[in-house]
């Protein structure tokens, strides 16, 4: 399959990573992007003269994008996943790719590929394995649905780590956010263990302890890529947790746990949003964290 034009629903930092990458693939002749922060006043300068200064065309609308894109990348916040979807239902050309890369449960992305395939285009799920920044278009990914033995060559031509795991929607997404329980919740145990034991002073020997039971971890930097990951994405990973608190609950289960994960990321979001971190800088140690978070308990 070839694609020689390519539009990305989401500008953030996946929206941006993927547009780098895929403009610079041979056969690709027009990149282009939408986001809603085209459009707000107090974004739209900076993201217009981001895409500019990158090559990306930014298109004024979604309806834009989709009448001008052979392949469509959606790559947008967990709780946007069918708002997209519905919205490119509406004006993707038949015959065109739907590429669904956000952290949404098998219901979600099954919902989706209705929509999509209706309009007479061909949907197909991706759960990312991993976060992105460090791999760039290079990160891990899972492909589900009709399409995706056919369509994973095209991405494995473009250098990327893409492989077909099912025909069927909603195995690629079930493996991602089964995944993701476990990582966002050892994040947010992490950040909760760390901060308690800090404001006991008693860091100095609970981090031995779980060097000792897995020797094979570097709790020190662990927790400190840990907690400055949730600082800069809590917003997003909480909103990943709900998917996943949705995709347990599809299972026929009860999200206890995955639901209080959720919880903690907003938590830490919030606390960023309200300033906590400020001037934290981007190599600083979890002890530079946990510190702004009792710094900011309330008596």
């Amino acid at each position: 399959m070839q694609f020689a034009s390519i539009g990305l629903i989401g500008y953030g930092e996946v929206g941006k990573i993927f547009s780098a990458g895929l403009k610079a693939q041979q056969g690709v002749r027009d990149m282009g992007a939408w986001d809603l922060k085209f459009a707000l006043p107090a974004t739209q300068a900076a993201e217009l003269a981001h895409a500019d200064a990158a090559g990306v065309v930014a298109h004024a609308s979604a309806e834009a994008l989709c009448e001008a894109s052979a392949l469509v990348i959606s790559a947008v916040t967990a709780s946007n996943t069918l708002a997209v979807a519905e919205e490119a239902a509406k004006y993707i050309r038949p015959g065109s790719v739907f590429l669904d890369l956000n952290s949404a449960s098998p219901g979600t992305k099954q919902r989706c590929a209705a929509l999509i395939e209706a309009a007479g285009a061909h949907y197909v799920e991706a759960g990312v394995m991993t976060s992105v920044p460090p791999y760039g278009i290079k990160t891990p990914m899972l492909l589900g649905g009709p399409m995706a033995a056919t369509f994973a060559p095209t991405l494995l031509s473009w250098g990327m780590d893409a492989k077909a795991v099912s025909d069927k929607l909603g195995v690629a997404s079930a493996i991602k956010m089964c995944r993701s329980v476990m990582i966002k919740g050892l994040e947010a145990l992490v950040i909760e263990s760390y901060s308690t034991a800090r404001a006991y002073g008693v860091e100095d020997h609970v981090l031995p302890t779980l060097a000792e039971t897995f020797p094979s971890i570097d709790w020190e930097k662990t927790g400190a890529y840990f907690f400055s990951r949730v600082v800069q994405h809590g917003q997003r990973r909480a909103e990943e947790m709900r998917e996943s608190a949705n995709t347990v609950r599809e299972a026929g289960f009860e999200p206890f746990m995955t639901a209080s994960i959720a919880d903690k990321q907003q938590w830490v979001a919030d606390q960023a949003k309200a300033g906590v971190f400020k001037d934290v800088g981007k190599d600083a140690s979890w002890q530079e964290y946990a510190d702004r978070l009792l710094a900011a308990r309330k008596p």
